[in-house]
């Protein structure tokens, strides 16, 4: 039974679908700390959220890739991806705080495709520093 759950095969099942579970769920933190609906928002064609939202999924995605690298199981991958998305989703508060002149989630609801840059380079750019002091 031990050389099923060895198979690479049926790790990258495992590892796909958890990170895919906890990745539908860190979506819906960012949805209920951010005053838009991100995915209504893309819908009506909305560019500064679809960016800003790109970038959170590749910042979840990029920090799990950094977790099942270094990490030999489900639960201290999981774990650890934990962390880095409440790192990031951190990070996500200090930028909206950073900037007191304007507020970050208006002007990416406003299409504010600067601003909503900016937000996907934070999100890409904490995933890489975040991934890697968890390794």
């Amino acid at each position: 039974m031990n050389q099923f759950w060895e198979n690479p095969f049926v790790q990258t099942a495992g590892y796909y679908s958890v990170v895919i579970l906890c990745m539908i769920v860190f979506l819906v933190v960012f949805e209920i700390v951010t005053k838009y609906k991100n995915w209504e928002e893309i819908k009506k064609g909305n560019m500064a959220v679809a960016m800003a939202t790109g970038g959170k999924i590749f910042g979840i995605a990029n920090i799990f890739r950094y977790s099942i690298q270094h990490h030999n199981t489900l639960f201290v991958m999981v774990g650890w991806g934990f962390y880095g998305f409440l790192l990031l989703l951190i990070g996500y508060f200090i930028y909206e705080f950073l900037t007191p002149k304007f507020k970050i989630d208006v002007e990416i609801e406003n299409d504010n495709r600067a601003v909503g840059f900016i937000s996907m380079v934070i999100s890409v750019g904490l995933s890489f520093v975040i991934g890697e002091s968890i390794s």
